[in-house]
């Protein structure tokens, strides 16, 4: 389908959106496995860099190929982008629910606070999955 027909077309529909440790996919079968799925992260002082998190999405109601943005943002910044990636997806079917896994390494959160991961088609925000950033001093040596 020529791009200029997908945009007249309504964006895809974000069923679900998490962060996590990792997500498995079985080679076999071609289901995700999301492990660890988690909302807080704790650190001892900011900034802080995450070393490992993955971002696991279910997308229907897609119809042919449409570009998709995911952005990590500071809430508290003016929605500063610290992540950002572009991918193209392709439905075959608007039944079809399609997922993508993006694994994400040293994240730097700079302060505590909110953050989002952001999910567009185009322009469109499809939907986001927040994340708070917390300060958890280290326990003292007695």
């Amino acid at each position: 389908m020529p791009p200029e027909e997908n945009k007249k077309l309504p964006p895809p529909v974000l069923l679900s959106a998490v962060v996590c440790d990792q997500v498995i996919i079985d080679a076999r079968t071609n289901k995700a496995s999301v492990i660890g799925i988690f909302e807080n992260i704790s650190a001892p002082k900011y900034p802080a860099r995450h070393p490992r998190l993955a971002f696991f999405f279910e997308l229907t109601n897609g119809r042919g190929k449409t570009e998709l943005t995911i952005k990590l943002v500071d809430v508290q910044n003016e929605d500063k982008t610290l992540w950002e990636c572009t991918v193209q997806q392709e439905s075959k079917d608007v039944r079809q629910v399609v997922n993508s896994t993006f694994d994400i390494g040293g994240i730097k959160f700079p302060h505590p606070g909110e953050y989002r991961f952001q999910v567009y088609a185009g322009t469109t925000l499809l939907g986001e999955r927040r994340i708070i950033c917390t300060e958890l001093p280290l326990p003292e040596d007695k």
